[in-house]
């Protein structure tokens, strides 16, 4: 049934009958998954709630090496630290 652009649906839950209203962009998503698919509207309901409840696989990262380094970076890391001091002194200074 349509009413201002909001599409309700009776939908059947496990003997329970619920009326499920739908904004209009998430009954464009359901629509498509039953077309997609070739599924019922309870079946897309269904997996769209399951997927969204069911944990996530953890995000990983695969290592990848990167050579050996040109630069020593002890030295570039302390000049970073050495830079970010005079910044911080010349931040005192001026009142800033």
């Amino acid at each position: 049934m349509m009413h201002q652009g909001i599409i309700s649906v009776d939908a059947m839950m496990q003997g329970m009958r619920t009326t499920v209203t739908l904004d209009p962009d998430v009954a464009q998503i359901v629509r498509r998954m039953m077309r997609e698919r070739e599924i019922s509207f309870k079946e897309a309901i269904n997996e769209a709630i399951r997927r969204s409840v069911r944990p996530s696989e953890p995000f990983r990262t695969v290592p990848a090496s990167m050579g050996t380094p040109r630069v020593n970076l002890d030295r570039a890391l302390r000049l970073v630290g050495e830079l970010e001091d005079d910044d911080l002194i010349r931040k005192m200074r001026s009142g800033s």
